[in-house]
């Protein structure tokens, strides 16, 4: 099992051979990207919704630097290894790929996804590589998030826990 896990951590390079060869297939491919780092139930149901726009679910990973350099010294609170097997091992998600620029727009714009999937308030023009994913004819969905999850929010509770 953990060898199906692992096969799902790609470098780019390696993800567009997977991501070509699925096209070629006729299958639609999904990108979405984050940091998930403490994975909760809205992250879970949020990746279900994006895979559910397609037929395989690429998800780019922040690497620690990224993360760091996006929201502070102090996180990511798990790293990057453990955050690939988090999300490798999850049955929606097809490809994980982890970056290390602030945004993902290098393996948009090598992948081509058919859709670039979102969470949260954002207009689909102002989405990292959505101008792009039009000019190709993909799309931009948004996916409004379940309200009541955060990762900030976990961290605050943990911090205030006596001891």
């Amino acid at each position: 099992m953990l060898n199906q896990i692992l096969a799902k951590i790609q470098s780019l390079p390696d993800a567009l051979n997977k991501v070509t060869a699925w096209k070629q297939s006729g299958e639609k491919i999904i990108w979405t990207n984050g940091v998930f780092d403490l994975l909760h139930l809205g992250h879970i149901k949020y990746l279900c919704e994006a895979r559910s726009l397609g037929d395989r679910l690429v998800v780019g990973l922040n690497s620690d630097a990224s993360v760091r350099r996006l929201k502070g010294p102090h996180r990511p609170i798990n790293d990057q290894e453990s955050r690939l097997y988090h999300m490798a091992a999850l049955q929606m998600t097809d490809l994980v790929v982890l970056f290390d620029q602030d945004t993902p727009i290098e393996c948009i714009l090598s992948l081509k996804p058919d859709v670039l999937a979102k969470g949260g308030d954002y207009d689909p023009r102002q989405v990292v590589g959505g101008k792009e994913a039009l000019a190709w004819n993909g799309s931009v969905v948004i996916v409004p998030f379940e309200s009541g999850f955060s990762s900030t929010e976990i961290i605050r509770k943990i911090k205030s826990i006596p001891g």
